[in-house]
């Protein structure tokens, strides 16, 4: 049987008070709409159809060809923004979810097992409920004693007996396709916010003498709805909690959950262990045996297996198997490290590439560079890479030594094998296995460190 999924995303969501779309708030690096993306295509919904309305430009820019749109002009309510979809979808044969954009907590194993549900029992409708323990604000579910769903009940029409039941309504719902938008026709606004509701189809069709089932998700963090940055910050709770669950469960050793933040696009790979402190963004792709942290700021970074980054910052990095970054590093976009490469202290890499073996242990500035293999670079050395116009390259061959405090300005190029002595400024080409010196010759003069002490104590008593 097809499936089809109908996205509420049209909202304004003013409570958010926000200039950003509320669907487009990211919750674990996503915005809340990619989640929902996600999850209805791992359900193997088909045909997916947006109903933008606010911010759809925006929307549609971020979601591209991943789905359908259609723009709901006039915010009339749930009912009539599923309406929206009737020109694509009101022919198909199937089953349509229906879901809100701002629900990033849903589950593709619970849509799954609501589609099933819905396919075994023969329903009409099925709607995903939840247990709550304090169900103030939702509408409730009313069940007859064979589980049938007899009415949903908004929460200000309960009577006492219904305001007692506990299982609400999520919002998340599976239709047959043909019945829904038949339905539909024939929901009015005749309420007091002069609306049209999508749970008024339930009643259309339950008077119809269609079965209507429920699904109760086990999960009640699935029946969050955003609406304003409280629950903002409560979906990113509850969603960091259920990411590093995941990470922990297949193999990840995370030292404290609490204090460590992990997004959703995150791989890891089994026996890493990731110290409090460290925030690890985007779609970073870490290895096995690794050591992450304390207190590492990760970014879209790709890193090898037996890696140890420290109290540093990587950003759109790669970094090499058994390589040892920090701490106080920091490698900005474009850094390559090979095998087995140390970058140590206070060492600022961007757009450079290390290979294998090679070792910048601490206080330098590597950028715009090519290092081959097995080149140690010393304390303090820098490559000048920036006239003020222009951005040149630093090219460096296997197994040359730069010594501290070097300045290489750049475009230039260092030799294989090749020796530069500390404190020099290099500007011109280094042959390979040849020892560049540029640097003042020392001059020493006996005594006269005394006379220029004297000067300063004869001006300093002179002002007084």
């Amino acid at each position: 049987m097809k499936k089809m999924a109908i996205v509420l995303a049209a909202g304004q969501g003013k409570r958010m008070k926000s200039k950003l779309y509320k669907v487009l708030h990211p919750v674990c690096g996503k915005p809340m709409v990619g989640h929902v993306l996600e999850v209805v295509k791992e359900a193997d919904c088909e045909r997916v159809v947006v109903i933008v309305g606010h911010g759809a430009e925006a929307v549609q820019d971020y979601l591209g060809n991943q789905a359908e749109f259609v723009l709901q002009a006039q915010q009339l309510g749930t009912g009539h923004a599923v309406l929206q979809a009737e020109g694509l979808l009101a022919d198909e044969d199937g089953t349509a979810i229906v879901i809100c954009g701002d629900t990033p907590l849903v589950t593709a194993e619970t849509l799954q097992a609501m589609l099933d549900h819905h396919a075994s029992s023969g329903a009409s409708a099925t709607v995903l409920t939840a247990q709550m323990p304090d169900p103030t604000g939702y509408g409730r579910v009313i069940r007859s004693d064979d589980g049938i769903v007899q009415r949903i009940v908004e929460h200000k029409d309960c009577s006492p007996e219904e305001a007692a039941v506990k299982e609400i309504n999520t919002g998340t719902y599976c239709f047959d396709n043909r019945k829904l938008f038949a339905a539909l026709s024939q929901v009015t606004n005749n309420n007091a916010q002069g609306e049209y509701y999508l749970p008024d189809v339930i009643g259309i069709l339950q008077q119809q003498g269609d079965e209507i089932q429920a699904y109760c998700t086990s999960d009640t963090a699935e029946a969050m709805g955003v609406n304003d940055r409280v629950a903002l910050a409560e979906a990113e709770r509850a969603m960091r909690e259920r990411i590093i669950r995941r990470h922990l469960i297949g193999g990840v050793t995370v030292i404290d959950p609490a204090a460590t933040y992990i997004e959703a696009g995150v791989t890891i790979g089994a026996d890493t262990i990731i110290y409090p402190g460290s925030v690890i963004r985007g779609n970073t792709v870490i290895g096995e045996d690794c050591v992450i942290g304390p207190h590492a700021d990760i970014t879209d970074t790709i890193i090898a297996d037996r890696v140890t980054v420290k109290q540093s910052v990587a950003v759109s990095s790669q970094i090499g198997s058994g390589s040892y970054v920090g701490p106080y590093a920091n490698l900005r976009p474009g850094s390559k490290l090979g095998n087995n490469c140390k970058v140590g202290d206070f060492v600022e890499l961007k757009n450079a590439e290390l290979g294998d073996g090679s070792k910048v242990s601490h206080l330098s500035y590597v950028g715009d560079a090519k290092v081959g293999k097995d080149v140690n670079i010393g304390c303090g050395a820098i490559t000048v890479n920036y006239d003020g116009y222009n951005k040149s390259v630093t090219e460096i061959g296997d197994g040359a030594f730069v010594g501290s405090n070097v300045n290489l300005i750049a475009p230039v190029k260092i030799g294989e094998g090749a020796y530069v002595v500390a404190g020099s400024t290099i500007t011109q080409d280094v042959p390979a296995n040849d020892l560049a010196i540029a640097r003042e010759r020392q001059v020493n003069k006996p005594g006269y460190a005394e006379r220029i002490r004297g000067r300063a104590k004869a001006k300093k008593d002179g002002g007084k």
